[in-house]
């Protein structure tokens, strides 16, 4: 098993089509067949067959391939380290963004990022906060913006904002967000929630503990957009954050009240694996994003967050 072969296997996978694989890899279409019948020789099983779409991976090769992907990233990551030109950083950073914020944070990360690192790529996964820890702890992302983090021995955290959630309506509704409404008034109306274990349903559902109601969900969807479009045709108020209802408040399509009584706030941390090396270019990273959500909050684009960190 050598590294042209896990390069083949690895772009086979991802075009579908030895042919395709073959002009991608710049050599002749029997070498790339050779290649992978030299792999799945060594390994005693068929790795690919043939089916509608093209070369579809099998069981085995559905696990081979995630694994030879890691690698292969990880030895691109290494080379970049080791060879760096003067000055300048090249490779590939991962970054985890919540649904919230993805929207928000994207287009100014990249943007920062490539005006001061143009070589540096950077890719982008949007997920939950339970799934964004899991995939920092698997090593299949860099850095992610986290909240309601479980305590892992595994992650460096640092806290970055605390920021209150809105009780977000149609237009109709009248809620503004200069005038508070108690999490009694929120819990009495017909409500759109993300499903149980969602970090925000769990933060809601502790403040009402207090008052104990009979919340009445007509709708769970762990969709933020579909939440948002579901308030929109007047089935029922949500829970989010202000970053993420900004733009369709200030443009009409909701309105939102700061939540109160108690106070509805979650907490936004960056966080990194102990279990990586922090390269220059993870750094990076992290010094963008941390810059970029810092901004945000200055400029009064994230509503109601409290900045916390240095």
């Amino acid at each position: 098993m050598d590294i042209k072969q896990l390069r083949a296997l690895l772009t086979i996978a991802e075009t579908g089509s030895v042919t395709r694989a073959s002009e991608l890899l710049r050599i002749v279409q029997p070498a790339v067949s050779r290649q992978l019948r030299l792999l799945e020789d060594e390994l005693g099983t068929q790795l690919f067959v043939r089916g509608r779409n093209g070369m579809e991976p099998t069981e085995a090769g559905t696990v081979l391939i995630d694994r030879v992907r890691r690698a292969l990233q990880e030895l691109d990551r290494a080379r970049d380290e080791i060879r760096p030109a003067a000055g300048t950083l090249r490779g590939l950073v991962t970054v985890g963004l919540l649904p919230s914020v993805s929207d928000h944070l994207a287009g100014p990360l990249v943007m920062g990022l490539k005006a001061r690192h143009p070589e540096l790529q950077i890719s982008i996964a949007v997920g939950y906060a339970g799934h964004l820890q899991q995939w920092i702890e698997s090593a299949d992302i860099d850095v992610a913006l986290l909240y309601d983090v479980r305590h892992s021995s595994t992650l460096e955290v640092q806290p970055l904002l605390d920021e209150r959630l809105y009780l977000v309506g149609p237009t109709e509704a009248g809620l503004r967000m200069d005038t508070p409404i108690s999490v009694q008034d929120v819990a009495c109306r017909p409500l759109v929630l993300p499903a149980s274990p969602h970090g925000i349903r769990i933060l809601f559902e502790r403040a009402c503990a207090t008052i104990d109601p009979k919340l009445r969900i007509v709708a769970q969807t762990n969709a933020m957009n579909v939440q948002k479009n579901l308030v929109m045709q007047g089935l029922g108020f949500t829970v989010l954050p202000g970053v993420s209802i900004w733009e369709d408040v200030t443009q009409g399509r909701l309105c939102a009240a700061p939540i109160v009584e108690p106070d509805l706030r979650r907490r936004i941390v960056l966080a990194r694996s102990l279990g990586r090396r922090s390269t220059p270019q993870v750094r990076a990273l992290l010094d963008e994003l941390r810059e970029q959500v810092k901004i945000s909050v200055e400029r009064g684009l994230w509503p109601d967050a409290d900045w916390l960190a240095d």
